[in-house]
């Protein structure tokens, strides 16, 4: 159903974008990737934000941003760094696909154009790893681009402001359509950075701060007494659990791991030996998966089992421990690391639970 409001703009429309910017002139987030008022915005500091920032919260994007840009303070040396290396920085912050998509996005950089990040949205999204919401966030925000970038916190913003009634995933085109009536003529960056601020700050998902909303007396929502009922969203399907087999060997101080394939789930990254992540698998199935090494104690199970939420579904892994005799040699594509530097391995964390539970730290 179309809102009344999309159908015919009121005639205060025109001064929203005013009122945003006044009030983002006195709230604005300090946040590391965010130029200063009066500065222009690095586009690498941008486009980094924005790829760590999906998916992800602000509180834990911000020490991997510093961590990356002290050690590749621009685009050129992180397409010079090794995927190895950038997965290592990336460990812990999930959703692995990104880092391999920032890393081949900064070789295309600094490969193909020379090290400067492409202006346009159309040039953007020719990039790996940058689609219309990243194309449209970082031209906007980092070269002044006429364009409104949608994330969820600027959908639950317009879609509040103008009561959109359709469901979501349905509802992003007109939330789209509406959102982008909301830049100003100038300051589009600015524009797109002070709603998200607004959606972070003000229009949270429970409990708005309404009264000090720039949009309070012009929401249809709030008119409404509605604003915590919006967006509207069809109710979200589970996934189906799997389950497996996870299997902790060590030699001595060494712990035996492998690098999943490339491609596919947590792709690069470094785990112990594992069974398939099956549904309705069964734990002796699962356990006929285990690696083969001469000279193995007899496998142990611990008690308990390790649970992890990926986006599609959760998983259930029992853990098994064995000890191996000094001097074995690691099964073909398997090596041993010592557990004391783990550290510097790219585990993401369904595999730190694992190597916690079953090394009991």
């Amino acid at each position: 159903m179309t809102p009344r409001s999309a159908r015919k703009p009121k005639p205060e429309t025109s001064a929203r974008p005013f009122a945003l910017l006044q009030w983002y002139d006195r709230h604005r987030r300090r946040l590391p990737w965010r130029a200063a008022p009066g500065e222009a915005s690095d586009p690498y500091r941008v486009w980094l934000s924005e790829i760590m920032l999906q998916q992800t919260t602000v509180k834990a994007v911000g020490p991997y941003f510093e961590k990356f840009v002290a050690r590749w303070p621009d685009v050129t040396a992180l397409g010079r760094a090794s995927l190895d290396d950038v997965l290592r920085m990336w460990a812990g912050l999930g959703y692995y696909s990104r880092a391999r998509n920032l890393h081949a996005c900064a070789v295309a950089v600094t490969r193909e154009h020379g090290g400067v990040f492409p202006d346009t949205e159309e040039g953007l999204r020719a990039l790996p790893g940058i689609g219309p919401y990243t194309a449209a966030a970082i031209a906007a925000i980092a070269f002044d681009r006429r364009t409104m970038p949608v994330d969820g916190n600027i959908e639950r913003v317009v879609s509040r402001l103008f009561a959109v009634e359709e469901e979501l995933p349905q509802a992003k085109p007109l939330i789209q359509q509406l959102a982008a009536t909301l830049p100003a003529e100038s300051r589009a960056g600015d524009s797109a950075q002070a709603l998200m601020d607004l959606g972070a700050s003000i229009c949270t998902p429970k409990k708005p701060a309404c009264s000090l909303c720039p949009f309070t007396e012009d929401c249809t929502a709030r008119a409404q007494g509605t604003q915590e009922t919006f967006p509207r969203k069809a109710p979200k399907k589970s996934g189906t659990l799997r389950r497996g087999a996870a299997f902790v060997v060590t030699r001595g101080d060494e712990l035996l791991v492998r690098s999943r394939p490339e491609k596919g789930l947590l792709g690069g990254m470094t785990e112990v030996p594992c069974s398939d992540w099956l549904a309705g698998q069964d734990d002796a199935t699962a356990k006929l998966q285990a690696p083969q090494l001469k000279g193995l104690s007899r496998w142990q199970r611990e008690v308990g089992v390790v649970t992890h939420v990926f986006t599609h579904f959760p998983l259930e892994l029992v853990v098994y421990t064995a000890k191996a005799e000094a001097r074995v040699r690691a099964p073909e594509g398997m090596r041993w690391v010592p557990i004391a530097t783990l550290a510097d391995e790219a585990l993401p964390n369904v595999m730190r639970k694992v190597i916690a539970h079953g090394l009991d730290l």
